[in-house]
């Protein structure tokens, strides 16, 4: 079922402003890449220099931001409201909150993506659905909200195939992974995802979708086009997210229960290396993050408040940065992404 509907609350004025680069831009100076964080046990959005692993701003969001999107052009950032029905833009630069989209009825924002065309899509778990976000068009900056339903409980996490054709939402409660058509915009399947499947991860060339199974401590392995299932994968415990690398070669699992990083050959599908980051299930470790070269991680403790920075050459935790409460979602400006006209 898809539903379209005009949404989206915002100063016109500072949505304008948003094309352009603001004055504090400059400020950054050396170009340097920005991680951004959110604490989602006190509404806020950490802004972290990479180059000094110093916080820079801490700036207010809406309530429970789990997970965070960068735009294509590395200017903005797209923040939920986890406890709420809203998505906070950030220009990243500036470090301040120049729109809030509502995305009522759909409620419960979590996994988040900003697609390269402009448009911004969310798993809204509290209805069960997806919700896209249209970008800001016309004298008003209007935004077109559409959803598609997963008819499936704890639609939580999403990716989206590289030419943007489907979708792809874990339903923690209900133990599937929905297909959704974006082009028809309707649900194409709902695939076996094990006992409690959270996190999701989809190889560069779009060919096959990774599963994490938190609860069966399972990675599970499907065709993106078939859909067939192609594997199932031991993990350590609790392996609450998975992300592949850029180059598509090696896929890590986010250990909850232990504290480590575990390192799969995407081709042979075989375990290759552990990478203890803290070792223990207290440091409640969540959100892991590639670097645009894929030579580093950025690993979310919400446990101490912390970002593990690790470095996968030596497969060491080099440095750890500090943000606020709860520290989650993790996004990065990289490099270039925001310091060209």
């Amino acid at each position: 079922m898809m539903v379209w509907r005009y949404g989206g609350f915002c100063s016109l004025a500072l949505l304008l402003g948003a094309t352009s680069i603001p004055a504090a831009h400059a400020e950054r100076g050396d170009g340097a890449p920005t991680l951004l964080v959110g604490n989602k046990g006190e509404d806020s959005l950490s802004f972290i220099d990479l180059a000094s692993g110093r916080e820079i701003s801490r700036e207010k969001t809406g309530h429970q931001p789990h997970e965070i999107a960068i735009a294509p052009d590395g200017r903005l950032a797209a923040v939920v409201a986890y406890g709420g029905e809203t998505i906070d833009i950030f220009d990243i630069a500036a470090r301040e909150r120049i729109e809030t989209v509502s995305l009522a009825p759909s409620t419960r924002p979590h996994g988040i993506m900003w697609l390269d065309d402009g448009r911004i899509i969310a798993a809204t778990e509290g209805t069960d659905n997806i919700t896209l976000v249209s970008p800001p068009t016309g004298e008003t900056q209007q935004r077109e909200i559409a959803t598609i339903a997963t008819g499936q409980k704890g639609s939580h996490m999403l990716v989206v195939t590289p030419d943007k054709s489907r979708a792809f939402v874990s339903n923690m409660q209900s133990g599937t992974v929905s297909v959704l058509d974006l082009v028809a915009m309707t649900k194409i399947a709902d695939l076996p995802g094990g006992t409690e499947p959270e996190g999701l991860a989809i190889t560069p060339d779009g060919k096959t979708v990774w599963v994490a199974d938190r609860r069966g401590d399972q990675l599970h392995i499907f065709d993106a086009i078939s859909l067939g299932k192609l594997d199932t994968i031991a993990t350590g415990p609790f392996p609450i997210r998975v992300a592949i690398s850029p180059d598509g070669e090696t896929a890590i699992t986010s250990n909850l229960g232990n504290g480590t990083l575990g390192l799969f050959d995407v081709a042979t599908r075989q375990q290759k290396a552990t990478i203890e980051i803290s070792g223990t299930a207290d440091s409640r470790q969540v959100t892991i993050l590639f670097s645009s070269d894929g030579s580093k991680m950025y690993v979310a403790e919400t446990g101490p408040d912390t970002v593990a920075e690790v470095d996968l050459s030596s497969r060491v935790v080099v440095r750890r940065l500090g943000a606020g409460a709860d520290g989650d979602g993790l996004g990065v400006a990289f490099d270039g992404d925001s310091d060209e006209d």
